[in-house]
């Protein structure tokens, strides 16, 4: 695998990373992972704007959008993902500088790492969704920033793989804010839910392309907080993400989502994104 880091591109195992880098030391950084289909990359500009708001809000100055674009195009070329599907890693951490809380002073240059990997979509998933948990959220308060710090995320989703289920639903004062890494959707009488974007939750690229087409698809949609309480009278639930898509959700804890099969809503929002990503690849000349 070839990666890239610190301005190289160069074998994944000849990666040498500081002690002192402050993503080793804090887990002083963000990061943003972005979907490539046959070399297009899903929205990427949406994701870049996630990637500079979260360091714009960690005050770490990194590359610009076209240089982190050149950089994940480039890493598909030289791992000849430029076929097929694949994902783009990339982290950018504060730097390397003496373990001191404060930023360094004066600044130093901030640690670039990506890598692109092979993606294997979950056909059978989508096809007959996913069991979930339900989990605390002991999250910062700072959830829309896409940190490195993911220690309670850890925690959560392990939580769920050794429950042999596939996510952890967090819920915090009562409510469902989102998944350890997913955001979370559910359905009751028709009406797409979802909780409102804000700093409990990451903006999800995937989450806000579902609401653009519930919009086109005429579904009606409220975002506000799904207590934990109604969870057990949900007619859909659904995950979504880079990763996931949309992802139906049929057990929640030990019990069924309705009839417990996806719903007609989530099928609908399935379609649909597949022919959103199908219609913004770029025209082949």
């Amino acid at each position: 695998m070839i990666v890239y880091f610190r301005g190289r591109y160069l074998p994944k195992e000849e990666v040498c990373i500081s002690p002192d880098d402050r993503g080793f030391l804090f887990g002083d950084g963000v990061y943003e992972v972005v979907r490539a289909h046959e070399g297009h990359f899903f929205r990427a500009a949406a994701h870049w704007q996630r990637l500079r708001n979260s360091l714009a809000a960690t005050e770490i100055v990194g590359p610009t959008d076209a240089e982190v674009q050149s950089i994940a195009e480039t890493l598909l070329e030289k791992n000849g993902l430029r076929s097929g599907q694949a994902t783009v890693y990339l982290q950018i951490t504060r730097g390397v500088a003496p373990r001191k809380h404060g930023f360094p002073q004066p600044p130093v240059p901030a640690t670039v790492y990506g890598y692109a990997a092979p993606f294997t979509p979950l056909h059978e998933k989508w096809l007959a969704g996913v069991r979930v948990l339900t989990a605390p959220d002991h999250r910062w308060a700072r959830c829309n920033i896409k940190s490195i710090s993911l220690l309670p995320n850890i925690l959560a989703n392990q939580k769920a793989q050794v429950a042999g289920v596939h996510e952890a639903i967090l819920v915090r004062d009562g409510v469902v804010t989102e998944g350890s890494h997913t955001n979370f959707a559910a359905v009751r009488k028709g009406t797409f839910l979802t909780h409102p974007q804000n700093n409990f939750i990451l903006p999800g690229v995937t989450r806000n392309a579902a609401l653009e087409l519930c919009l086109a698809l005429r579904i009606p949609v409220r975002e506000s907080p799904i207590p934990e309480s109604d969870l057990s009278a949900l007619d859909e639930a659904m995950l979504l993400g880079t990763t996931n898509d949309v992802m139906p959700v049929v057990q929640i804890n030990d019990r069924p989502v309705a009839d417990g099969r996806p719903g007609p809503v989530t099928r609908r929002l399935q379609k649909a994104l597949q022919e959103l990503a199908e219609r913004e690849k770029p025209a082949v000349t």
